[in-house]
């Protein structure tokens, strides 16, 4: 049966602190989630049942609901550590994470340490201390993005077993246009790599007419079936169709992975894809198109020969892309899927869950 768990009782001025403190989810994370602990205790709530409601540990819990009956709300503070005398208090701590955390400077989207030391009166070592412990970096940022499909889940599953349990007698690929590719020439020669000095172009250019590529990325192989077009509408993509109908053997059934871009799903591509039923277009979830491993060659590409070229006419740069995709397929590189549809699911059932807590 285990040990009897000590009576915890919590008077209605301590209940009042103790859901204050719940409510900081910011500033005071890790007090907060004590706080939860001993609320929960008083209801009755045995140290498993908080652990699996809170995710954490049964000796945690345990923890601080001894610390709460022997020593009340002060037994939920953190003690004092040994070594020399503090200069900073708990009470500028807090300080400094409440301002980095729930606030922003008046001429700026985020605290530096020199801005947040000039309003606090600390030092800006101590700032960059504070920020190290709590894992603060108020520099920093990333993207995220909530999908609202509401066939996410079997679009990603869909789409994950082609890419690493493709079907038998047919051709897996990752289709899509890069649009408003600039041709874009220097207002004066480049001065390429020497001894001792770098590659140096100038800062402005000269714009020329836009060109559209259609790619289509063999997932197995790595090759490349390409097009080069002016445009990029309807009709210019069943001529894509018809380039990639005419270079795989007849043998083969088609398995496209598109996103969801609406030149693909235009009346007069569906006519087309009735007439050619080993054609099987497989939509990317809406904003997933990092599910397209045709965007990774993109990357590559736009990285590695249009990032610091220079082109004096649209012509140029369609020979340009012509070339490139020549020396692609000469020695390809396949580009390899490796999470399958369980771990993006569960990661992102996490990040969201995490969403909850803020």
């Amino acid at each position: 049966m285990g040990r009897p768990l000590a009576v915890l009782h919590v008077s209605d001025s301590e209940r009042e602190v103790l859901e204050r403190w719940t409510r900081r989810q910011k500033s005071a994370n890790a007090l907060a989630t004590r706080a939860r602990i001993v609320l929960k205790s008083s209801q009755g709530q045995s140290n498993k049942e908080i652990a699996a409601q809170l995710g954490l540990s049964q000796p945690t819990v345990g923890k601080w609901r001894a610390r709460y009956v022997a020593r009340g709300l002060d037994g939920l503070l953190d003690e004092p550590r040994p070594g020399a005398p503090r200069t900073v208090s708990d009470k500028d701590v807090d300080r400094v994470v409440t301002l980095t955390l729930e606030t922003v400077p008046e001429d700026a989207t985020h605290w530096s340490t020199r801005a947040l030391a000039k309003r606090t009166g600390l030092s800006q070592s101590t700032i960059s201390r504070i920020w190290r412990a709590f894992l603060l970096k108020p520099h920093r940022s990333e993207t995220f993005k909530i999908f609202k499909d509401p066939l996410f889940i079997d679009k990603v599953r869909d789409i994950v077993g082609l890419y690493l349990n493709p079907p038998d007698r047919a051709l897996v690929l990752a289709v899509d246009e890069k649009s408003q590719i600039q041709a874009l020439d220097r207002s004066q020669p480049i001065l390429s790599l020497r001894p001792g000095e770098v590659e140096r172009r100038t800062h402005d250019y000269i714009r020329h007419v836009p060109t559209t590529v259609f790619a289509a990325l063999d997932v197995k192989s790595g090759r490349v079936i390409g097009q080069v077009h002016r445009r990029h509408r309807a009709r210019e993509f069943l001529k894509f169709l018809k380039c990639i109908d005419a270079n795989v053997p007849p043998t083969l059934d088609l398995h496209l992975i598109l996103d969801n871009y609406g030149t693909h799903e235009t009346p007069m591509i569906k006519r087309w894809l009735l007439g050619h039923p080993r054609f099987h277009m497989h939509f990317t979830p809406i904003g997933a198109s990092w599910m397209n491993l045709v965007e990774s060659w993109f990357s590559v590409f736009t990285r590695k020969r249009l990032k610091r070229s220079a082109h004096r006419s649209r012509s140029s740069l369609e020979q340009t892309i012509r070339r490139y995709l020549d020396s692609n397929n000469r020695d390809p590189q396949p580009f390899v899927w490796t999470k399958t549809a369980d771990e993006i699911l569960e990661k992102l059932g996490i990040f969201c869950k995490s969403l909850l807590t803020q």
